[in-house]
């Protein structure tokens, strides 16, 4: 047996004598942490994990009570056990794992992700992961019976994504009611800027269009999601999109998935951001899209409001009265200019909640409205009875 081994034997010797002398002694004030009868690999813990002397270190030793005692023990057990008898050192904690595409209703258990332009994205300012803007595939494990896919578009002011909670999260949701999903990464400012957000968006209605057959799909059902700035770029591709580029010169020949059209068969806008125009728009959606100076055309042009024609995708809506962020009044104009113009909507107003609530789970005053959604889905044709 090694002198490692020997020494460590003989330290938990030491401690769990003095774990069974100290329970004799219940009841008694709790010995100073400088004192002498504090267990030897205590003391020298103290100092990596941040305990000043003479400071209460009742996170290892409670007093009174033996359980409390043996859990203190046996946290210094493992540590040791960690660390080597004989070393003293003090291991940081694990990063987070980052976001995983991982599902247990979701095709061999995660999702592909695939470049949207696998030889380089037009207007590519770089060859940097934010240059190339990425499509992530999630199809369920269960039938697809209506053959339904949606491009999700997360939030987050055009500046970053919200690619867990309103992009994977969402995936996740909607392969568990046997529709396809597929996650977007688009490009942001303030390195890029319009259009080149609403051309990632295009073409990865395209590309899901391109490989109906392979994933499952029909190329007439295919909708947008999106949320807050992506339920910007939603909406504005619902209502500025083409039926294929197969006549255009600037197209390669070669490129199927450009030959798809682009109009969103449905839309899905949770909290979205809809209008750059006083009172209601949301400085940062608009400064990270469109610049500092934005040309007061482009303004008007991206005012999804605005833009709104019989032929935009019917539409569901999802927003809350207290939304400090995104002013519910967004919603309300979408919807307004939806009626308007003959377009099927469905909207859905909640007085509270705080903007950003993605699924709201284990938000009573929200949790709804994911089954809200599910109906109308049901109700359009766009998602089988459970």
């Amino acid at each position: 047996m090694s002198k490692g081994c020997v020494s460590g034997l003989k330290w938990l010797y030491h401690y769990f004598g003095w774990v069974v002398g100290t329970w004799a002694q219940q009841g008694q004030p709790r010995v100073p942490s400088t004192s002498s009868s504090t267990p030897p690999l205590a003391m020298k813990l103290r100092g990596p994990f941040g305990y000043a002397q003479g400071q209460d270190d009742t996170f290892l030793f409670c007093s009174g009570g033996f359980v409390k005692r043996i859990v203190g023990g046996l946290s210094v057990m493992m540590l040791a056990g960690g660390m080597g008898f004989g070393q003293v050192t003090v291991t940081a904690p694990a990063a987070a794992p980052l976001p995983s595409t991982a599902s247990a209703v979701s095709q061999g258990g995660a999702g592909k992700t695939m470049l949207l332009w696998p030889e380089g994205a037009p207007g590519a300012l770089g060859d940097a992961e934010d240059d190339k803007p990425t499509l992530t595939v999630f199809l369920p494990l269960k039938e697809n019976a209506t053959k339904t896919g949606v491009v999700v578009a997360p939030g987050g002011s055009y500046m970053h994504l919200a690619m867990e909670k309103e992009g994977f999260a969402f995936a996740r949701w909607l392969n568990e009611r046997g529709v396809a999903a597929f996650v977007l990464q688009y490009r942001l400012g303030p390195k890029y800027h319009h259009p080149v957000e609403l051309g990632d968006a295009q073409r990865a209605i395209r590309m899901v269009r391109a490989h109906a057959a392979e994933w499952g799909v029909a190329a007439d059902h295919v909708g947008m999601w999106g949320s807050s700035a992506g339920g910007h770029l939603a909406a504005t591709a619902g209502t500025k999109f083409d039926w294929g580029k197969a006549d255009a010169s600037d197209v390669d020949a070669n490129d199927v998935v450009e030959r798809q059209g682009s109009r969103p068969d449905f839309l899905i806008l949770s909290y979205p951001v809809i209008t750059f125009k006083e009172p209601d728009l949301h400085r940062a959606s608009l400064k990270y899209l469109l610049g500092d100076t934005p040309d007061p055309k482009l303004v008007d042009e991206l005012s999804a409001e605005t833009q709104v024609t019989k032929e935009t995708p019917p539409s569901f809506l999802f927003a809350t009265t207290d939304d400090k962020t995104v002013p519910v009044m967004n919603s309300v104009m979408f919807y307004s200019a939806l009626v308007k113009a003959g377009v099927p909507v469905e909207m859905h107003l909640f007085q509270q909640g705080s903007h950003g609530a993605g699924l709201a789970e284990g938000n009573p005053a929200l949790s709804d409205w994911p089954d809200l959604l599910a109906k109308w889905m049901r109700e359009r044709g766009s998602m089988a009875a459970q």
